[in-house]
């Protein structure tokens, strides 16, 4: 678990966790509306070397950045359960990092290896705690939690 007291903590720690990420890395971020999903999603971009301004991908379902490694923010909230509406494939098993936003409602099976990254929003902060769903994961979530 790691506490966030502020919005530039969250991207700082978003900003490592993107230095730790490889092709292929899959991240679900779980949370309420306002938690923090696209702040965390933010750092994490810089830590891939992204310039470009993150928005949240609430209403395009799908946002990508060209960095050190391709970026693919999704947010499936509106997909419910239909995630053939869109090609997940093509995210999931593309040539860069993949943050998916109320990830939660996809199937884990069809998520393959994950960190689960949920946020809790408190008075004075944000609380994260990491869950991971395969040896990928694991090895990310470690280096998270030891660095």
């Amino acid at each position: 678990m790691i506490y966030s007291r502020n919005e530039e903590e969250l991207i700082s720690i978003g900003q490592n966790i993107g230095s730790l990420l490889n092709s292929g890395d899959i991240i679900v971020l779980s949370g309420d509306l306002g938690a923090g999903k696209t702040t965390l999603t933010k750092g994490i971009a810089k830590g891939l070397n992204i310039s470009q301004m993150i928005k949240s991908p609430t209403y395009t379902i799908v946002r990508e950045y060209e960095g050190r490694l391709p970026l693919y923010h999704l947010d499936v909230y509106r997909i419910g359960d239909d995630p053939d509406s869109i090609d997940l494939d093509d995210f999931l098993y593309g040539d860069g990092v993949t943050i998916i936003e109320w990830g939660e409602l996809l199937d884990e099976d069809l998520l393959g290896d994950y960190l689960l990254i949920s946020i809790a929003h408190h008075d004075d902060g944000r609380q994260l705690t990491f869950e991971a769903f395969g040896p990928r994961s694991q090895e990310i979530q470690e280096a998270i939690l030891n660095g």
